[in-house]
């Protein structure tokens, strides 16, 4: 995302840019563009402040911007952003951080 483009997600939300699928298989075929599934794993971008519980207490998002990130396929809504694809999601659909 270039640097003047900005988006701040609210409460519980992030924004996330989609990893790269690979391009050719384990056994070296290349897989064309229109037979690629849309990758579910991505790079949080930004992160709101948490969700605000019954009580008014604030439950700060247990993510980060710069972690991978694995989610559902059908997860968050596609959003274009100065020509990039994001995605804005809940922390809820977020299944796990891909430790390096």
């Amino acid at each position: 995302m270039s640097s003047d483009a900005k988006i701040r997600p609210l409460q519980d939300r992030l924004i996330v840019r989609r990893l790269d699928e690979e391009e050719k298989t384990a056994s070296g075929l290349y897989i064309p563009d229109n037979a690629k599934e849309k990758p579910q794993q991505g790079v949080v971008i930004a992160v709101g402040k948490g969700k605000i519980k019954e009580n008014g207490d604030l439950q700060p998002v247990d993510l980060k911007v710069g972690d991978k990130i694995l989610f559902g396929k059908y997860s968050g809504q596609e959003v274009k952003v100065q020509g990039e694809e994001l995605l804005i999601m809940r922390e809820d659909d977020v299944y796990g951080v891909v430790e390096a």
